[in-house]
């Protein structure tokens, strides 16, 4: 293994995760593009690059906003060349720099790939654990604008393609109590912090952050659990500790244990195993100070976050030191660590999920994309998680980002098509096609969901805010913050613009007609957006309303202040542009 390792290594802590960023970064829209993945797979070359680059041309796509042109995994060399990492001579046979050169000619932007393990995806012995410092210099010398950072084979978590054993590293063992100057205090009678931890059988479990990964859990609230023992002192000094654990390697029982008193750690590494997760044994004496009074003693562990993060900023770190160039950084580890926590602190962006499809296309193949699935792959499974995460973007912390656009792709129709760009440009969500462009032509049914300019608009509102869902016909009490994987509904969508128009989105969910045709008014909408829209007395007293259609561009004028889209046909949409009028 390449790099030091958490234990010798002084890494991140907790008390790193408030609303701050660990660097400077400046205000900037979602990133829109193109990239290679979702079209090629590992199958992009040097030739298919250059072709998407004159398609974006012939098309005038960057005239919309489409400017980056990104190479994902595939693309190099499967080893390290004397320490670098070097192109696949086959595919990419000029080398990266001239790549670069050829995309920046026809005045583009030019990306490129990476992860934080040892290895990419691909299982290619090149990733960046070790040599951020090496590949970051050669990233500054080959002129990239964009880069974005997968997760696979990641040695502190039990990342896609990584040891399931390294769970080890992201939860604090199992506990049953802990002992202070002979005091017995149970973990059963301690305070659990957040959602992830659970009382069981005497002990409490699950001490830790939710592997956010699949759409199993919500991003909405506490992600993370500690486990809180008060602790009375009749005077400052020092005592020792003993905690009572069992250890395992697996998803909820791990081997790390951090504890604090307050806000300072006294112990942060992997305790010795034991035979079994409820094979209890007491630790070592941990060297603590209390205080007179009430002392909280915290046992956590933090490391799925703080590993991560960690990883993510060596490479920002990297990049600001080898040269000043102005790069798009892309956070993609797949929601696992919960980024919208801490994506804003490094990345320009941060994926929520898995990918958006595993079946990626080549050249001449397609690729197959679906509107619905049980996993992340699907455009529903994206959106569903993404809707509810409307707080954590904005232009001066970064973009939820749903995954590539699967516009074009096998499997989903053109209603569906729009529907997933408008979702996508309502979320401010960054918009990387996904499809060999080789296919499209202007004014047909691809290019013109493709370039909307009305739906490019608000993906490119100034304002910079994420759509919120104000309501659902699915019975909740909060459709802002409700986890809702149940497609049959419709979800009434309120964004805010720079000039004071709200955006309004009424998207069908279900792949079936519906009829129920849910409105609501103008002072429902300032209930919801208010606190973020440009005039909200303007909005809410108009005398009239000009609405445009950002589907057919039909512009038509009401005095009524109720707002509906009417029947909705399967997986359908309408989205409006409503400008206030005094």
């Amino acid at each position: 293994m390449t790099g030091p390792s958490p234990i010798d290594d002084p890494r991140l802590r907790f008390d790193d995760f408030d609303n701050s960023d660990l660097f400077a970064k400046k205000p900037r829209l979602p990133a829109m593009g193109w990239n290679s993945w979702n079209a090629f797979g590992s199958g992009n070359t040097e030739e298919l690059t250059k072709a998407m680059v004159l398609k974006i041309k012939e098309l005038e796509l960057d005239k919309l906003g489409y400017e980056f042109v990104v190479l994902d995994d595939g693309c190099y060399h499967p080893e390290r060349v004397n320490g670098h990492l070097q192109s696949d001579e086959i595919k990419f046979p000029s080398g990266f720099k001239a790549m670069a050169d050829y995309v920046h000619s026809h005045d583009l932007k030019f990306g490129m790939y990476n992860d934080i393990g040892d290895r990419l995806c691909s299982g290619a012995k090149v990733g960046i654990w070790g040599y951020e410092k090496t590949d970051c210099e050669d990233y500054i010398k080959w002129d990239i604008d964009f880069i974005k950072v997968d997760n696979c084979y990641y040695m502190w978590d039990n990342a896609t393609f990584a040891d399931p054993e390294n769970a080890k590293y992201s939860y604090a063992p199992n506990i049953k109590c802990i002992e202070i100057r002979g005091i017995r205090y149970d973990a059963a009678d301690a305070h659990i912090t957040g959602t992830r931890a659970e009382a069981k059988d005497g002990y409490v479990t699950s001490i830790g952050t939710f592997d956010g990964t699949a759409p199993d859990h919500s991003p909405a609230g506490p992600r993370s659990s500690e486990l809180i023992f008060e602790v009375e002192a009749s005077e400052d000094g020092t005592s020792d500790l003993f905690v009572t654990y069992a250890s395992d390697a697996s998803e909820g029982t791990g081997q790390w244990l951090q504890v604090a008193v307050g806000e300072k750690i006294y112990f942060d590494a992997l305790l010795a195993p034991t035979q079994s997760p409820e094979a209890f044994k007491v630790s070592p004496a941990i060297q603590i100070e209390l205080k007179a009074g009430t002392n909280k003693i915290r046992i956590m562990n933090h490391r799925r976050q703080e590993n991560t993060l960690d990883s993510y900023a060596r490479i920002r770190r990297e990049l600001e030191n080898a040269g000043d160039r102005d790069i798009v950084f892309s956070i993609c580890e797949w929601g696992k660590t919960q980024p919208q926590n801490w994506g804003h602190k490094v990345g320009d962006s941060w994926r929520i999920l898995n990918d958006i499809t595993f079946q990626v296309g080549s050249d001449g193949n397609n690729g197959t994309a679906a509107w619905e699935g049980d996993y992340t792959t699907s455009i529903t499974s994206q959106y569903n998680k993404a809707v509810i995460m409307d707080e954590f973007a904005g232009l001066t912390k970064g973009w939820n980002d749903p995954d590539m656009l699967v516009i074009g792709m096998d499997g989903i129709d053109s209603i569906m098509c729009r529907s997933h760009m408008a979702m996508w440009c309502m979320m401010n969500s960054p918009l990387m096609l996904g499809l060999d462009l080789r296919r499209v032509s202007k004014g047909d049914e691809i290019y013109n969901i493709i370039a909307n300019e009305d739906l490019i608009a608000l993906d490119r509102d100034p304002q910079g805010v994420q759509a919120k869902r104000i309501f659902t016909t699915y019975e909740c009490s909060e459709p802002d913050k409700e986890y809702i994987r149940d497609n049959n509904r419709i979800d009434i969508l309120a964004k805010p613009l720079a000039n004071g128009d709200i955006a309004l989105g009424f998207f069908n969910l279900s792949k079936d007609i519906r009829t129920d045709d849910p409105s609501v008014t103008a002072d429902q909408i300032m209930n919801k957006i208010g606190g973020k829209a440009v005039n909200k007395e303007l909005f809410e007293s108009a005398k009239r309303y000009i609405i445009k259609d950002l589907y057919t561009g039909e512009v038509t004028e009401t005095e009524s202040n109720v707002f509906s889209a009417g029947i909705l046909g399967a997986c359908d949409s309408k989205v409006i542009r409503i400008t206030p009028v005094s």
